[in-house]
């Protein structure tokens, strides 16, 4: 808050310099040189002294009109910054991958709930690329994605572990067969995501290091409509085991011996870079590390 404006407003409402000074907790001659101050600054008279009486000139009262919305502006300021830091509550536009989103964000999300119930989160479900996108563009506070290419403005905090593994149908015939050879897995028609995906990103690395290149690809835009594919006996997937899991335990889907994997890759949370996090992240993050490294079964230190 400018020092003038605020002094200025209280010799203006009290009418009396020495009472000014009193409720600012300053002496009066210091009271005085800061409307003098003002005064010279503004160019103009802007109160009219008296033995008896302090009053505002015409544009004293111009000043009094803007001080108190400039000073008012500067409350709210503050009070908007204070439930910043210290309430934990409010708005939390949270964008997380698809796998994640899907098969472990449900139960953070509960916990969360439970504990900081005036938390208020608003669910975005996208690929890598575009909660990235969407987190530089302010439209999200947080992100939590898989891969490690998200562009600039970004900085990243690696969270857990992933374990992918090559499921097929039940009544897939690699389902019978263990090990899987990296010729036999390149004639089968693989269910991948699309572009910008992690996990399509893994798929790529998982096929360049077996060094072969499938008889098809079908490009699919959801992890849920890949499964059924699956299962339905159309072809092979790479999946995290987390989002295989209701699948494996009603054996529905398998999970044959193949080389290259399980395939390990990390879920990242990102953030704004430079932005000081409010108390709703942070009681947020410390709900998402202690429930999802319990899905997950892995510890996201590197030791």
């Amino acid at each position: 808050m400018d020092a003038q404006l605020q002094v200025f407003e209280t010799v203006a409402e009290l009418r009396s310099f020495s009472r000014a000074a009193e409720r600012l907790h300053m002496t009066q001659p210091a009271v005085s040189q800061q409307i003098r101050s003002l005064e010279e600054s503004l160019g103009a008279r802007l109160l009219e002294r008296t033995n008896k009486a302090v009053s505002l000139t015409k544009a004293g009262e111009v000043v009094l009109r803007h001080a108190k919305e400039i000073n008012g502006q500067y409350r709210a300021m503050r009070e908007k910054i204070g439930e910043l830091m210290y309430y934990v509550g409010g708005p939390l536009a949270i964008g997380a991958s698809y796998t994640f989103g899907e098969y472990a964000l449900p139960p953070v999300l509960a916990r969360l709930q439970r504990e900081y119930p005036a938390i208020l989160p608003a669910i975005s479900i996208g690929n890598t690329a575009e909660v990235a996108d969407r987190l530089r563009a302010r439209q999200l506070d947080i992100g939590i994605v898989e891969g490690e290419e998200f562009g600039a403005g970004l900085v990243s905090e690696k969270l857990a572990e992933d374990e992918m593994v090559v499921a097929v149908g039940a009544g897939h015939p690699l389902a019978a067969v263990s090990p899987v050879s990296a010729a036999r897995l390149a004639e089968e028609t693989w269910m991948v995501r699309e572009e910008g995906s992690g996990t399509r990103a893994a798929t790529d690395r998982l096929l360049a290091g077996l060094n072969i290149k499938p008889a098809r690809l079908m490009e699919l835009g959801s992890t849920q409509l890949i499964k059924e594919m699956v299962e339905a006996g159309l072809g092979v997937t790479l999946q995290s085991r987390m989002a295989l899991r209701k699948e494996l335990a009603l054996g529905t889907m398998q999970v044959p011996e193949t080389p290259g994997t399980p395939l390990r890759r990390v879920f990242y949370v990102l953030l704004r870079n430079g932005e000081p996090r409010t108390r709703a992240i942070e009681a947020f993050l410390q709900t998402l590390s202690s429930v999802a490294l319990k899905i997950l079964g892995t510890d996201h230190s590197d030791g």
